[in-house]
């Protein structure tokens, strides 16, 4: 073949993909939204929660799956074509060891070795699986050195984030996400660390976000909280920031135990460090203290240890902190959740 028509037929078994809009007016339809959305560029399912062992010790655990659409399609009909990439990451605070043990998968969609489905949350890579079945969450991760085997109890209604679920992340509308949460979730199980199984309960968080453009451009990485609080109230805030630390856009939801909610604009959410950690791995420095402003309220957080920075180079291509916190806050208030803490290490590009 020559080189002329060899590169037309290139152009014209791929084309770059053009990703559906994040706007306003969508609401979200249940079941349907609790699974993927694969026209659109990113998306994530992530578990975060506190458990509590046998032995009263407390652990904070981590499971996120990840689903890409990469930027260029091939009229390619072969199942093994990266239509759909999957990511995953697990993770467990472990204070007996002062940082944290973590494991990551990477697979594309194909020949039933991962998957996701449209219809209800069901996300798996090898033996690592997240599922809604009725009214419970099943999550297995079977890591390098842990496994974890939970129930988590799907209470109540979903927590709708920003407008009804359209939850703006930069001063353009467009960047943006669909984006709800559900906080409060019991959670029982085993957990395995080598030295055989245990029991554990305690609670979780569950975040179901995804976008075609979730970033502005002038951003390095976001800083985000999801804190359950003492008076049966949740608190989720983030800002996102540029290269120098100074934040493009911010917001976030406060919800009482009655269900009431408050949604914080840019001017109601800051961030600010109280004190930082640098890795003694990779050399990167980050707030692993930190003081919040939400509306009228502030919290301080202070991490269960320093250690819990998760290089996911083999997976994502990143650096990050992830971390399970305590807040204290007004009115003698507290509260346990995570803090995620993203670009310190280079700038983040999703």
């Amino acid at each position: 073949m020559r080189r002329r028509e060899f590169l037309g037929t290139l152009a014209a078994a791929v084309w770059e993909i053009r990703y559906p809009a994040v706007g306003p007016t969508r609401g979200f339809i249940f079941p349907r939204d609790h699974g993927a959305h694969p026209d659109h560029r990113i998306e994530w399912w992530y578990l975060t929660g506190w458990l509590r062992g046998s032995h009263d010790e407390s652990f904070g655990f981590q499971l996120t799956f990840f689903r890409a659409r990469p930027q260029f399609d091939s009229a390619n009909p072969s199942r093994l074509a990266p239509r759909q990439i999957l990511l995953a990451h697990a993770a467990l605070a472990d204070p007996a060891l002062a940082r944290l043990r973590h494991d990551e998968r990477a697979a594309r969609v194909a020949l039933g070795l991962a998957g996701v489905s449209e219809d209800t949350t069901e996300v798996w890579i090898d033996d690592w699986r997240l599922a809604l079945q009725g009214e419970r969450y099943v999550a297995r991760v079977a890591a390098r050195d842990f496994t974890l085997d939970l129930e988590i109890e799907a209470r109540g209604a979903p927590l709708e984030q920003g407008e009804s679920g359209y939850s703006q992340k930069g001063p353009r509308r467009e960047e943006a996400s669909f984006y709800y949460s559900r906080p409060r979730l019991p959670v029982r199980g085993r957990l395995d660390r080598g030295a055989g199984s245990e029991a554990v309960a305690g609670s979780a968080w569950l975040d179901h976000e995804w976008s075609s453009t979730l970033m502005p451009p002038e951003a390095a990485g976001w800083d985000w909280i999801g804190i359950e609080l003492s008076d049966g109230g949740a608190l989720m805030a983030f800002r996102m920031r540029d290269g120098r630390g100074v934040a493009v856009y911010a917001g976030g939801t406060r919800v009482a135990a009655n269900g009431a909610r408050s949604t914080f604009g840019p001017g109601e959410v800051s961030f600010e460090a109280l004190r930082r950690w640098r890795s003694p791995r990779t050399g990167v420095e980050y707030p692993v203290a930190m003081r919040v402003r939400a509306g009228s309220e502030r919290w301080e957080l202070a991490p269960l240890f320093d250690d819990q920075e998760l290089d996911a180079r083999a997976s994502t291509g990143t650096i990050y902190w992830e971390g399970a916190v305590r807040a204290s806050g007004p009115r003698a208030l507290s509260g346990r959740g995570y803090l995620e803490l993203t670009g310190y290490w280079k700038p983040l590009r999703l």
